[in-house]
């Protein structure tokens, strides 16, 4: 986001907000929308948006940009829900590969946003104000190769089953791992619910939520099981707090992560090659290899 026109910008803090990237323009126009709403609440702080891919700009030429404007410290937080590779890994490897391009600028690291409680809260009243309360919940999430991040989906369908005094509770998943989002509203089909609360654990819309969609259609036609969808997150201002949160721990040098279960420091069965694996592997060209490290 540029600054106002004279604005003097010389020696400020940077924030790049990280987002993963969709075909479908209106994510891009979310996260932008998101990282407006940030912008506002940091007035003394360039903020803008980049990309890991399919949405323009490439987070690495945000950071550039930022640099270029002025910045002595950049803030690169992953604007994501699930600590997966993407954030683990892609968007680690943008702030190694900007701190060689840029080694006069400190560039810090930032955590995902997690399992906050007040994305249970927020998710909790959207699936309250579709009249969902009450009713068997199933939270969607985007599915990763990441036993953590997947685990973690699991435990966020938990808590905001919690919150909604759901009776049963199940986690589906857009792609990668199981149960697929057929699959498990099948379950519910199978279990004789007539009526299921249903939430999307994503930050922005999305090709993914498309499809997820028309699987609930043809759920619904087939069984004639009613869903009700309770959306997700979109440019909510209630996700303020978190992410300025995120923010500020990553400024301190306090960065919440999670590294009792990563796949990168603990072999899982399939995913022993992982450990100690080179940070860039995914989404970045980086160059040398640096080991993941974890304190």
């Amino acid at each position: 986001m540029k600054p106002e026109k004279g604005a003097n910008m010389e020696g400020h803090e940077g924030l790049l907000l990280v987002g993963h990237g969709s075909q479908s323009a209106a994510n891009g126009t979310e996260m932008h929308a998101i990282a407006a709403l940030v912008a506002d609440q940091l007035p003394d702080v360039l903020v803008d948006v980049g990309f890991l891919e399919m949405t323009e700009p490439p987070a690495g030429v945000v950071l550039d940009r930022l640099v270029q404007q002025g910045c002595h410290r950049i803030v690169v937080l992953p604007l994501v829900l699930l600590g997966a590779g993407h954030a683990k890994n892609d968007v680690a490897a943008v702030v190694l590969e900007g701190r060689q391009r840029h080694p006069r600028c400190d560039i810090v690291f930032g955590s995902p946003l997690g399992l906050a409680k007040d994305l249970v809260d927020i998710m909790g009243d959207a699936v309250t104000s579709v009249g969902g309360r009450g009713l068997p919940l199933l939270l969607v999430a985007r599915g990763t190769s990441d036993p953590d991040a997947n685990g973690d989906a699991a435990k966020a369908a938990r808590l905001v089953g919690e919150w909604s005094s759901a009776p049963f509770v199940h986690t589906g998943f857009t792609g990668v791992t199981g149960p697929s989002v057929p699959e498990a509203l099948d379950v519910f089909g199978r279990l004789g619910f007539e009526r299921v609360a249903l939430g999307f654990w994503f930050l922005c819309t999305g090709k993914l939520i498309d499809r997820a969609r028309a699987d609930i259609a043809a759920f619904t036609h087939r069984t004639g099981v009613t869903v009700l969808d309770a959306g997700y997150f979109g440019a909510d201002r209630r996700l303020l707090p978190i992410i300025l949160e995120r923010y500020a721990q990553a400024r301190m040098g306090t960065p919440v992560v999670n590294c009792d279960a990563c796949s990168y420091r603990a072999p899982w069965p399939g995913h022993e090659d992982r450990v100690g694996q080179p940070i860039g592997l995914g989404h970045s060209h980086l160059a040398e290899e640096h080991r993941h490290a974890h304190r």
